[in-house]
């Protein structure tokens, strides 16, 4: 099959992010998009941020999927090749551990941190806890980010385990279902609050879907939440080059 030739999303020092690719083996055409993006694009930049949800879902690591080793024999090679990567949980993969971490080459990061982005301080993080409206949700992810419900989950069977993450799949179609889509977007008062809370006036964050770039004025001056997109369709990376921000579809 001839491949179409792609223009280079990434030419200088660059810094990478993506989120909310959620791959899964019934969707190989995105997972192919993810190996080539690590293969090509992602080597010519000088990290590699990965928001959340970087799977459908995670059982444990000790998966033994074949999908699992790919996606860590992908991650290895880019990290061999000089480019760092970094992993924060998202609402599907928060079971993901430092196995599978150390296999992939990746480091795991707290679920929100400030970081220096081409000299900017910037906040990231996943942007599910932003989405205080959603009370069905908030209160799902308090139960599963509880170390007892999360050891009692992982001593279960990888059979057992499959049939509980399909089960948590369907409740979770069910509900962007039938919720109202406004409660399923971030709160503005959690944003300030997060903002205020970091210091920063740039903020980072998946979850939601909703790729764009807010201005966010401010008492204390403007700032920016950019909110990066899903790979359901198509991939999707922001590039961050100096002050420039843009996104690129993959």
């Amino acid at each position: 099959m001839h491949r179409i030739a792609r223009p280079r999303i990434v030419a200088r020092m660059t810094t990478l992010f993506i989120a909310d690719l959620h791959l899964d083996e019934s969707r190989p055409a995105i997972v192919e998009s993810f190996l080539e993006f690590l293969a090509h694009d992602a080597r010519r930049s000088d990290a590699l941020y990965i928001l959340g949800d970087l799977f459908e879902t995670w059982i444990g690591d000790d998966d033994d999927a074949p999908l699992a080793g790919t996606v860590a024999d992908a991650l290895a090679a880019l990290g061999r090749s000089g480019v760092p990567i970094s992993f924060l949980h998202g609402n599907r993969d928060f079971l993901l551990g430092e196995n599978y971490a150390r296999r992939c080459g990746m480091a795991l990061l707290p679920e929100h941190v400030v970081l220096d982005i081409e000299g900017r301080p910037t906040l990231v993080m996943h942007g599910d806890t932003l989405c205080t409206d959603d009370v069905e949700y908030v209160r799902f992810r308090s139960q599963s980010r509880d170390p007892a419900w999360q050891r009692a989950v992982l001593s279960g069977t990888l059979p057992e385990r499959r049939a509980l993450a399909q089960q948590a799949r369907n409740e979770s179609e069910r509900h962007t279902r039938s919720a109202i889509p406004t409660i399923m977007d971030v709160a503005p008062a959690a944003v300030e609050a997060m903002l205020e809370r970091s210091g920063v006036t740039r903020l980072i964050h998946g979850h939601t879907h909703r790729r764009a770039m807010h201005a966010l004025p401010r008492a204390r001056g403007d700032a920016e939440r950019v909110v990066l997109g899903d790979w359901y369709e198509r991939g999707s990376a922001l590039v961050v080059a100096g002050p420039e921000l843009r996104f690129v579809d993959v």
